[in-house]
């Protein structure tokens, strides 16, 4: 059987604009010329869909959200520029992604399976992994870089320019400056570390062992007797064998010495010490 496209007779298709297999197109949407929608793509209805967007294959976009409008950026001098979203994602309402700049990569790009919720934002130039969560009104600055199985917490706020690693837990009602390092939890306005996320490492079936061996390389990479570069160099000689904490040392060094990376709370306790992993 032949799976129909769905275009609601109030909805406006631009010439040019390509609609997959099975997509299905509410009431009152506006789809430019520019774009492109996936097989199975359902826009519930009022959606915008601006510029070079690619929604990919079986997205469900919810009311007043606006896809691929220009950057926020004054840099911009309209040239062409895209947005690309993956596969599966739920993108709630009132959500906003803006294409790229012309003077820097050109594109913003969202993986696939994404969770956004209502009124969060994602900026230009940013580029969102697989399986993130952006709860209520999380908002991402332009240039960012969101690793895989990130969850942003409800009105928190991502700098521009700042990366957040793998599995990190950024708590609602905060706000990041600096980069968070893989598998952390952070909060707090400006944000600190407070652990690891002991739960979602377990959630993605990291062994215990690794786990309990993450958590040595935390505290020796975090040790204020010295300072992060020493520590650094001795988490890489001790835990060079454990995959998980040689992806913090390489997400620490990756950008060197200069950049800001999210330091643990000064003698606070942390989140993860009653999660026993």
């Amino acid at each position: 059987m032949t799976i129909q496209t769905n275009i609601h007779p109030s909805a406006v298709v631009e010439a040019g604009a390509q609609i997959g297999t099975g997509a299905r197109i509410g009431p009152f949407c506006h789809i430019g010329a520019d774009a492109v929608v996936g097989d199975n793509v359902e826009l519930v209805g009022h959606v915008s869909v601006q510029g070079a967007t690619t929604i990919g294959a079986g997205t469900k976009v919810w009311p007043m959200t606006v896809l691929g409008a220009p950057p926020q950026n004054t840099k911009h001098k309209g040239g062409r520029t895209t947005l690309v979203i993956g596969a599966n994602c739920t993108i709630r309402e009132s959500v906003t992604m803006h294409l790229g700049t012309d003077d820097s990569r050109g594109e913003t790009t969202v993986g696939d399976n994404g969770f956004f919720l209502a009124y969060s934002h994602i900026g230009h130039d940013s580029i969102v992994g697989k399986n993130a969560t952006f709860a209520n009104g999380a908002t991402l600055g332009g240039h960012c870089e969101i690793g895989d199985n990130v969850y942003i917490g409800g009105l928190s706020a991502v700098h521009q320019f700042v990366r957040v690693g793998d599995n990190a837990f950024l708590a609602g009602c905060s706000a990041f400056v600096g980069d968070v390092i893989p598998y952390a939890i952070a909060v707090g306005n400006r944000a600190k570390l407070r652990g690891l996320n002991i739960i979602g490492l377990k959630r993605s079936g990291v062994p215990r062992s690794e786990i309990h061996l993450l958590r040595r390389a935390y505290n020796t990479i975090f040790d204020p007797s010295r300072t992060v570069a020493e520590n650094v160099e001795l988490a890489k000689a001790e835990f060079s064998a454990s995959p998980a904490a040689m992806k913090i040392i390489d997400f620490i060094t990756s950008r060197g010495k200069r950049h800001y990376t999210v330091p643990p709370l000064k003698g606070g306790a942390d989140d993860d010490a009653e999660n026993d992993a």
